[in-house]
């Protein structure tokens, strides 16, 4: 008889609800990865907001596919920490973007996305980083 543990859904955390992680290693600096994140062209790849926004603590955004949120950490050339939502979800979840340094023309892009409801969305939001970091990867951000 299988062990209850073993039957755990994928992504699911006992303290965070779903949870997504989507990275890439792109041959870029950090500087020049944080450059194109917070940059109009880079801010509607993966975030879609349709408008300038003020990469700051406390900014509040809305993006063309109706999510919702805060900026609530900006480490520049590191992180970006914000909270996310969509019209009917029962909780705002949490999205981390962090840059690590491989070298002087090295830097992995990471997005990770916790307190997510369900495992449906939990597969909604990894096609959607998943875009958002090829999207990236193909124009050379």
């Amino acid at each position: 008889m299988a062990n209850q543990k073993d039957t755990k859904p994928v992504g699911l955390t006992a303290s965070a609800g779903y949870q997504i992680g989507v990275r890439r290693t792109l041959p870029i600096s950090t500087e020049h990865a944080w450059a194109y994140i917070v940059s109009p062209e880079g801010l509607e790849r993966w975030l879609s907001s349709g408008r300038a926004l003020a990469v700051q603590k406390g900014e509040i955004y809305t993006t063309k596919d109706g999510f919702t949120g805060e900026l609530r950490v900006v480490k520049p050339y590191e992180q970006l920490r914000l909270t996310w939502q969509k019209q009917g979800w029962s909780q705002r979840s949490t999205l981390q973007i962090r840059l690590l340094a491989g070298g002087p023309v090295k830097t992995t892009v990471s997005f990770h996305q916790e307190k997510l409801d369900s495992a449906d969305v939990r597969a909604d939001m990894k096609a959607y980083w998943e875009a958002a970091i090829e999207q990236m990867s193909a124009n050379g951000s």
